[in-house]
């Protein structure tokens, strides 16, 4: 328990180009992991969370790494997640398994879109975290307003443990407002950690900032506030301990500020992750009982009890699949046999693997708290491994559904093999990712979050499968939708000798409203048994295979609620196929009734640009019908952010840096489906048309 005690498992999470890689090769260097330090974008070989080919190239994050180090005692598994909003199942997946988490804001542009959707992950998991200001070294760093967003657009109680002195150029360090002393960083690489007496011109500073650090932390714990009302000194231990409780119980944020790239404040956050940041111990993780009923049921972290575990994220490797696991409960030993809840059965754990981002160590066991690599386990992201006696089913990964396609095709017969095992291995890895086969076309359709998504799993098979491909231009995910109220009274029936098929359903169709959770509702108000129990079921099977293709251009239909208010049955021909075929029809009829429109994707869209090319930036967002939520001013650039549809949006990273000169920066993510204008409308509904008439051809 002692050990369980002293292990962290920390997320490092944050915009995009944030600084999270630098931060964390910075950690890796002050912990002894590795004995140099390499840079993102560096001609050494990048960072080295960094590993595959394509994320040192373009210089962002594309998978999530893992790695673990040890500092004062503690153990720390890290997983540094990526920034960019196309990866971000990599980002919920991690979140799901960890502990705490450090949130890395920048200090010039500060709270910004991705923070915002981190931030929301982390709340959805019950995430305790750190907040680490990052680069004050750079022009414009403004960590007073940085610190108010955290509290304005995030909804934190923000905690500064420290202040800075000085800014961009002139960041020297910082102030620790609990020890009261003054930090520096020295050495060739900012080795050395100097503490020294404050001086006299930052003292007044100081002890305000320190005053309002403790009234803010006396709120949550009485035994503080009554030490202050006393007006008695209060000890650092004190203070530890109620910034940890209150962290824990997500009360607080800390706030810590440094600048990773010039190695200044990374060893004082490894002190505060020690510190304020749960272990296993001080987590409760909860499980379906799928032998109770589905019954809530607290898993702690007993290393002694029996195996419950999360497979959270899949990699195919030379040698076969890595599942990255969480155990949350007991042990799991080499060569031992554990049930995998979902697919009901027992699989035996071949090796068991200790992981340093491309780096693999075989180890005989893990146990609570670990975060290992196994082999041998056929599984998917988000199942549940556990004891064979028993049945737990946790929590699952939330999956986001992707808003964008395109078609690919083999060069050859011989591409066609690789490109299929390609597309497999994607597949199982990721959940964002998904690939059909175009019944009308024939051809393979690629599914993504975003153009940067599809664009590296296509450049991925050219590389890793040494596969040729065609890629057809990116296609929109619309969506159909109903308007108004339609009812339906629809009797199938057919005689072809023998038994023949007859059903007969009436109801209505209600649409939902654009705020509903659910894409479909099903209510059943038969009664006096005019449709047999059985055949319900298959009523709403029919309707919901109906709703997969729409009838206006083959898009997937939402916002909608089939309610079966009566009908009629056969003794002999009426049976489960026929009530299916009859609510397809009655479905699609119904539908049609309702005024049925298309809905686009609407995608919120911040572009980082300066202040002499914003005109420019808003004029372009306006040509593509995007509409202008906001315009912020941050030192000398300014921040537009704007609601753009998704089919406008394509080669807009090449059209912005021709019209910034590459100076601006943007960053999208899905919003929400609307209605599209009626002219967008005509087009979709003719280009599908179009589809139709080639394939009959």
């Amino acid at each position: 328990m002692k050990k369980l005690a002293n292990v962290r498992n920390i997320g490092i999470s944050a915009h995009i180009d944030s600084g999270k890689t630098t931060l964390t090769e910075r950690i890796l260097f002050y912990a002894g992991r590795i004995h140099r330090i390499q840079e993102v974008k560096g001609k050494d070989g990048g960072a080295t969370m960094d590993f595959m080919e394509l994320e040192k190239e373009r210089g962002i994050t594309i998978t999530s790494a893992a790695t673990n180090v040890t500092w004062n005692g503690c153990e720390v598994n890290i997983i540094d997640t990526p920034g960019h909003v196309d990866f971000t199942i990599e980002v919920e997946r991690s979140l799901r398994v960890l502990d705490g988490a450090v949130l890395v804001l920048c200090a010039v542009g500060g709270v910004q879109s991705q923070s915002i959707t981190v931030d929301r992950q982390m709340k959805r998991y019950r995430v305790p975290r750190i907040a680490f200001i990052n680069k004050m070294d750079r022009t414009g760093a403004d960590p007073a307003r940085v610190v108010s967003e955290l509290e304005i657009k995030l909804g934190h109680v923000a905690v500064p443990l420290q202040i800075p002195i000085g800014a961009g150029d002139g960041f020297a360090g910082v102030i620790d407002l609990i020890d009261m002393k003054r930090i520096e960083f020295v050495g060739a690489v900012g080795e050395r950690v100097q503490r020294t007496d404050i001086p006299q011109e930052l003292a007044d500073e100081a002890e305000r900032a320190r005053s309002g650090m403790l009234d803010t932390l006396s709120l949550y714990d009485d035994e503080l506030m009554e030490i202050m009302l006393e007006d008695r000194p209060v000890e650092a231990a004190m203070i530890h301990k109620a910034v940890r409780n209150a962290t824990l119980n997500r009360e607080i944020t800390p706030v810590l500020f440094g600048s990773a790239y010039r190695n200044k404040g990374v060893q004082l956050l490894l002190d505060a992750v020690g510190r304020f940041l749960p272990s296993p111990l001080d987590r409760v993780a909860y499980a379906a009982d799928n032998h109770n009923d589905g019954a809530e049921t607290a898993i702690t972290a007993d290393p002694e009890g029996p195996l419950v575990a999360m497979a959270f994220k899949l990699v195919e490797e030379t040698f076969g699949q890595v599942t990255y696991t969480r155990l949350y409960r007991g042990r799991m030993v080499k060569g031992q046999q554990y049930l995998n809840t979902r697919r009901g059965k027992k699989q035996r754990v071949m090796r068991i693997l200790k992981i340093h981002a491309d780096r693999r160590e075989e180890v005989p066991e893990a146990c609570a708290g670990d975060i290992v690599g196994i082999m041998g386990i056929d599984c998917n992201s988000g199942d549940t491994i556990c004891d064979p006696a028993d049945n737990l089913a946790l929590e699952a990964i939330e999956v986001v559904e992707p808003v964008i396609s395109l078609s690919i095709a083999p060069e050859t017969s011989a591409d066609r093999d690789r490109m299929s095992r390609g597309l497999g291995r994607f597949v199982r890895e990721d959940p964002t990712f998904h690939v059909h086969q175009d019944e009308r076309s024939e051809q393979t359709i690629i599914s993504g979050m975003g153009e940067l998504h599809l664009e590296v799993y296509v450049e991925r098979l050219r590389r890793e499968y040494k596969c040729g491909l065609t890629v057809g231009r990116p296609k929109v995910q619309y969506r159909e939708a109903p308007t108004t109220e339609s009812a339906y009274d629809y009797k199938h029936k057919k005689q072809t000798g023998g038994s023949g098929q007859y059903a007969h359903v009436i109801g209505k169709l209600i649409p939902l409203p654009e705020d509903c959770e659910q894409d479909y509702e099903f209510e059943n108000t038969v009664t006096g048994g005019r449709i047999p129990t059985e055949y319900i079921p298959s009523v709403d099977k029919g309707f919901q295979m109906a709703r997969t293709k729409g009838p206006l251009a083959g898009y997937e239909i939402v916002r909608t609620k089939m309610v079966l208010e009566d009908g009629s049955n056969h003794a002999v021909d009426s049976s489960d196929l026929a009530f299916q075929v009859c609510a397809r029809t009655a479905f699609r009829k119904a539908f049609l009734g309702a005024n049925p429109v298309i809905l686009e994707p609407l995608m919120s869209v911040e572009v980082e640009v300066p202040t002499d090319f914003q005109g420019s930036v808003t004029g372009d967002l306006s040509s593509r019908r995007g509409l202008i939520s906001g315009v912020e001013m941050k030192a000398n650039a300014c921040i537009v952010t704007a609601e753009v549809p998704l089919a406008e949006m394509f080669g807009y990273a090449t059209a912005v840096r021709s019209l910034t000169q590459g100076q601006a920066t943007f960053t999208m993510e899905f919003l929400t489906y609307r209605r599209a204008p009626v002219s967008v409308q005509a087009d979709v509904i003719a280009e599908a048309q179009k589809e139709r008439a080639a394939v009959k051809d």
